[in-house]
């Protein structure tokens, strides 16, 4: 802290006094929120699962077996193979590294980018703020599905091209987030004494307005890791995600499509349930999320 900050009051500086019984401990852990510990267990299963998938299944994901071909759930094949032979559970396993990583990793990206723009444009206004919002504009006029679709088949198939195509694309609404509420903040008291003590306004951004105003966008990446599994596996159904033969929640679901006629439908049906699966533990723990900041402001 500065010497201009120092003398400053906590109250001045947005910062409050400690309340007595409080404890160290975060909201989640201090208050009654079922939501939260729901999607914790039901994603913590998903991805002790995936780390430890080596030792809860003996198969390999993408060895063909012509002897055990569209063999149904048994003892020996939890899910039952699939027209390959491959083990369905193995696959649903394996899948999970693949989809559930890339979502996640797609998100830091353009969480950071959307902050600093967010802080950026929502503290500074002016022609700073038209520009980088006018850009902004630009991204939002495609359909987001159309536009990740394009820069992946522009881009070429892979995990690395899902990447970049999802973060040229999502910052907008990390943005947009942001700026809403460091224009609020950029309001506030305690703003107005900090940049008259002669702190500068990078110090500011950093101490100040990045703590306060990543809280919603955190909320929000919970939505936008479900987004990021949806893009995913649409892009892999349609042929342009994970490249074959890695497991692919998607890509399984377009194999076992064919063979729902014969009644072969746990090809199908257990990899949309991953999916489910997954979408209802993020959707819970960003509910649970936004009622525990919201109960601590």
């Amino acid at each position: 802290m500065t010497t201009s900050e120092a003398a400053l009051p906590s109250t001045t500086l947005g910062l409050e006094p400690p309340t007595r019984g409080r404890g160290w401990a975060p909201a989640w852990m201090r208050r009654h929120n079922l939501q939260l510990w729901i999607g914790g267990v039901m994603l913590g299963l998903m991805v002790l699962a995936a780390v430890a998938a080596p030792l809860i299944t003996r198969y390999n994901p993408t060895t063909p077996d012509a002897l055990h071909t569209l063999l149904g759930p048994s003892g020996e094949h939890l899910f039952g193979t699939d027209n390959l032979g491959r083990d369905v559970f193995t696959r649903v396993v394996y899948g999970t590294r693949s989809d559930l990583t890339i979502a996640v990793v797609a998100v830091v990206a353009p969480f950071i980018i959307g902050l600093v723009f967010g802080i950026v444009t929502g503290y500074f206004g002016g022609w700073i703020d038209t520009i980088m919002m006018r850009i902004a504009d630009i991204v939002t006029a495609f359909p987001f599905f159309i536009l990740v679709i394009s820069l992946v088949f522009i881009l070429g198939n892979g995990a690395w091209s899902i990447f970049v195509a999802i973060t040229c694309v999502s910052w907008v609404a990390y943005a947009r987030l942001v700026r809403g509420e460091a224009m609020v903040l950029r309001n506030k008291e305690f703003v107005a004494a900090c940049q008259a003590g002669g702190i500068s306004p990078v110090r500011i951004l950093l101490r100040h307005f990045a703590p306060n105003v990543a809280t919603q966008a955190l909320v929000y990446s919970m939505s936008d890791i479900v987004m990021n599994v949806g893009v995913i596996v649409t892009l892999s159904y349609f042929g342009l995600g994970i490249v074959p033969p890695t497991p692919d929640w998607g890509s399984m679901m377009a194999d076992g499509q064919q063979f729902l006629a014969g009644g072969y439908y746990g090809l199908t049906l257990f990899p949309a349930a991953a999916v489910i699966w997954t979408s209802l533990a993020l959707s819970f723990i960003g509910d649970g999320l936004a009622h525990a900041l919201r109960i601590d402001r």
